[in-house]
């Protein structure tokens, strides 16, 4: 009986190249000759593995799957409890994610256990790291389902690699949600979010804007070795964000500085945009082609340039003539790269050149970019603030693919600009010149492609506090050639308007 076995296993390690062994719960431990060991005593197959800082022995029972490149093992743990073994070969394109997945299933059993020690009093009715495409839940955020008597909590972590640790809040909802729609005679009445100490900020701030008649939100904060504590989100009330005074454009700039950027804003299909730092950016369809900063006049799309004659002149119009002809809606090169760079930044300028279109309550000047700034890295989004004519501030966000965590980054923004709103900076430092702003909250426009929208966005926004007045902007396919306002509908009502 043990010798099929016996076999199965020297015939994966004859074949594999670069061969590890996966225990739910803990790393993978890399297979060498000098790793590994196969031995029979009294009748048992026993395997055994270690590193420097591990050692793995069990007792193989029998062969569960045998496949290229992958082996699953039904073992015994001494003590007689059984489990399961993986090996893998890591050298096939197939399985180059299973010591992912195997720090995602160790990351599951930590999960577990603190599951235990917050809720002592609760059952773990489901625990899962399967990816469900079908209810968007990614496999990088364990999530759980609580239960204790006829209540419920739904619960989600995120381990300590992960890339986005403030993503499973909206993971966290959508499993909210879906427990929700499934468990019709019981009431889910929580969120818990686990997640990395040091990484809770972003998290905090955003449940601070949700709907607290929606559910309650605990938050636990967590590290490797076992060390966790519950945290109070209303704590969180300090942002990491900066609103530069707003400087006259070119304010420093000398006459021909002046006359050059004045020559190229009047090329047909040039867009200026006076930034709120002093600079001025001329770009064609969004795409930046040349900036004047200080005396300073750069250009280029990949590599830059300084500018300092009349023929560097004729070539930044030579360059903006080129990027007005293939950067149209009816280019006849529409698989060139140049068509297709920065969509967002395109359907950004298609907006201020028309924002009335988009809601006609907007003044159409002055509108801000990527004001107030923060650090968040690269989001992916284009932010505008704009006013409307009654003096409310209004911020826009702009995405041209689906994105499943577009309403909490817009809420992102959203929260900063409500934050110097609230202390009166933003007519201290120069923004909205002559306009009196009201100290309402801020609008929330959330603009995109009408058919580019995720299937999970109209969830996360359920979840909004009242406070934040959100609205989806659908945009017609063909905004390149012409801006068309599709749909709208209210984040509170989900009741959608078609025009």
């Amino acid at each position: 009986m043990l010798q099929p076995v016996r076999l199965a296993i020297e015939r994966f390690l004859a074949t594999a190249k670069r061969p590890v062994l996966i225990e739910p719960g803990d790393d993978p431990l890399a297979v060498t000759s000098n790793t590994f060991n196969l031995s029979e005593r009294g009748g048992t197959l026993t395997l055994e593995c270690w590193n420097d800082t591990r050692n793995l022995v069990r007792r193989v029972v029998d062969v569960r799957l045998e496949r290229a490149g992958r082996l699953e093992l039904h073992v015994e743990r001494f003590g007689g409890r059984a489990g399961g073994l993986t090996l893998v070969d890591l050298d096939r394109a197939a399985h180059r994610d299973a010591a992912r997945r195997g720090t995602r299933l160790k990351y599951r059993e930590r999960f577990r256990r603190s599951l235990h020690r917050q809720f002592p009093d609760w059952r773990i009715a489901e625990l899962s790291t399967e990816q469900d495409l079908q209810h968007s839940l990614s496999p990088a955020y364990p999530r759980a389902l609580l239960r204790k008597g006829t209540s419920a909590i739904a619960a989600i972590g995120a381990a300590e690699d992960t890339l986005s640790p403030e993503g499973a809040l909206s993971f966290g909802l959508i499993w909210l949600d879906y427990l929700r729609g499934r468990e019709t005679r019981l009431p889910v009445q929580a969120l818990a979010l686990f997640l990395p100490v040091g990484s809770e900020n972003s998290t905090c701030h955003r449940v601070r804007h949700l709907d607290p008649q929606a559910a309650a939100y605990l938050v636990i904060v967590q590290d490797p070795t076992g060390w966790e504590q519950r945290i109070t989100p209303g704590d969180y009330t300090n942002f990491d964000t900066r609103l530069d005074v707003c400087r006259q454009p070119l304010g420093e700039a000398g006459a021909r500085l002046v006359e050059w950027v004045d020559r190229l804003s009047c090329i047909p299909n040039v867009q200026r945009r006076n930034r709120h730092d002093g600079s001025v950016s001329l770009s064609v369809s969004g795409l930046e082609f040349a900036r004047a900063s200080g005396d300073d006049l750069i250009f280029g799309l990949d590599t830059k340039h300084a500018a300092g004659s009349e023929t560097h002149i004729r070539e930044i119009e030579q360059l903006a003539r080129g990027l007005a002809a293939m950067r149209c809606s009816d280019s006849a090169d529409r698989h060139n790269p140049l068509y297709s760079r920065h969509p967002e930044a395109w359907l950004e300028a298609q907006i201020r050149a028309d924002i009335e279109s988009l809601d006609a309550s907007l003044r159409p000047a002055p509108v801000y970019g990527q004001v107030p700034q923060f650090a968040a890295g690269e989001r992916g989004i284009i932010d505008l603030l704009a006013v409307d004519h009654d003096g409310r501030l209004a911020v826009i966000e702009i995405k041209t693919q689906q994105d499943i965590h577009l309403p909490l980054q817009a809420l992102d923004y959203w929260m900063r600009v409500k934050w110097h709103l609230d202390r009166g900076e933003f007519a201290g430092r120069g923004y909205f010149p002559g306009i009196e702003l009201r100290p309402e909250p801020p609008r929330l426009l959330l603009a995109a492609p009408a058919l580019d929208w995720h299937p999970s966005n109209e969830t996360l926004l359920r979840y909004l506090a009242p406070g934040v007045a959100v609205e989806r902007v659908g945009i017609g396919i063909e905004w390149r050639r012409d801006l068309k306002v599709m749909f709208r509908e209210s984040g509170l009502s989900q009741a959608a308007r078609r025009l």
